[in-house]
C-alpha cells in the first residue's frame, strides 16, 4: 500500500431531512486546489487557489446525538479518479465559533470502501468546518489514504 495525502477545501449545504428529526444532509463540492500556508515572524498566512480539472462531490448524512455530538456516514467521488465510503470514528462535535450565526465543527471518518483509484483502500480523514445560519458549509479536509 501506498500512502496518498492530501487536503481539499468543499463547499456546499447542509440542510435537515424532512421526517427525520435530528438528521441532515450535507452536500459539497471542490475542484482541484493549490493550497499555501505561509509563515512569517508574526503572522500565518493562508490561502486556497482553485485549478482547473475534475470536481469532488461530498454526500453525507448527519445525526445529531446529543448537545454538540453527531455521527456522520457517507461518500466522496474524487472525479473520475473513483470514490471512498466513510463513516466517523467516535462522535463529531459541533458548536459555536465565537462569529454570530456560525457553528465551527470537526469529526474524523474511517474509509470503509471505496472503487476506482480508491478500490480496497483504508485510512482516515479529518474534517475542521463551519456552518452558517442558513446551512452553508465549508469544510476542510485532510486526508491519508493507503490504496494499493
Amino acid at each position: 500500500m501506498i500512502p496518498l495525502v492530501f487536503a481539499m477545501q468543499f463547499e456546499g449545504h447542509a440542510v435537515p431531512i424532512n421526517g427525520s428529526p435530528g438528521k441532515l444532509q450535507a452536500r459539497t463540492f471542490a475542484y482541484g486546489q493549490i493550497l499555501r500556508t505561509t509563515l512569517h515572524p508574526d503572522a500565518v498566512e493562508s490561502a486556497v487557489e482553485s485549478t482547473r480539472g475534475a470536481s469532488a462531490t461530498f454526500e453525507s448524512e448527519v445525526e445529531i446525538t446529543g448537545e454538540g455530538r453527531f455521527l456522520e456516514a457517507g461518500s466522496i467521488s474524487y472525479g473520475t479518479a473513483g470514490s471512498i465510503r466513510f463513516r466517523t470514528v467516535g462522535h463529531g462535535v459541533l458548536g459555536p465559533s465565537g462569529v454570530d450565526g456560525l457553528q465551527r465543527g470537526a469529526v474524523i471518518w474511517e474509509v470503509i470502501g471505496g472503487e476506482g483509484q480508491f478500490a480496497a483502500a483504508t485510512g482516515l480523514i479529518t474534517s475542521n468546518f463551519t456552518v452558517g445560519a442558513e446551512g452553508e458549509v465549508v469544510d476542510n479536509q485532510f486526508a491519508v489514504l493507503f490504496a494499493p
